[in-house]
This record gives structure tokens, C-alpha cells and sequence, in this order.
């Protein structure tokens, strides 16, 4: 069995949602990704709520953060995984 064919954890879907949302995944990730939606209400809600964020928040503005106060952000993301 591929990687492509095993169904996608809502782990998985959680760091895949940004990549699916500008339309940045592969075929074959998108197919799981769409089918562990279509089973899981709870991704499906989680997808909605992140909809509404990128609506809400539009684009911020790459000075809108202080270099230090992105630096710990990235060092918090990295950590988290």
C-alpha cells in the first residue's frame, strides 16, 4: 500500500490545511484529504473555522510583526510537530 492510498488521520489533515486551502496539494493528497472530510465532521468544522480566519484576518502585511516577535513564532511552529 502507498502512502497515497491509506486514509489521512485528522493529524494529518491539520497540517495539510493550509496547503489545501491554496490549492497546493498533490492529486493524490487532495483525494484523501476530501475523502477523510467527507467521513469526519470534526476536520469539516476545523475547516470551516479556518475558512472564516483567513476571511476575518484578509492579508496581514509582512511588517505587521517585529522580526524578534516572528522569530519566536517560527521557533514555536517548528517545536510543534
Amino acid at each position: 500500500m502507498s502512502p497515497n492510498d491509506r486514509e489521512l488521520t485528522c493529524k494529518e489533515l491539520v497540517e495539510l490545511v493550509t496547503d489545501y486551502l491554496d490549492d497546493a496539494l498533490s492529486a493524490g493528497e487532495r483525494r484523501r484529504f476530501d475523502e477523510h472530510l467527507a467521513g469526519c465532521p470534526f476536520c469539516r468544522i476545523y475547516l470551516d473555522q479556518m475558512r472564516q480566519t483567513v476571511r476575518a484576518l484578509g492579508h496581514l502585511p509582512d511588517d505587521s510583526m517585529s522580526p524578534e516577535a516572528l522569530d519566536t513564532l517560527l521557533a514555536h511552529f517548528r517545536q510543534w510537530r
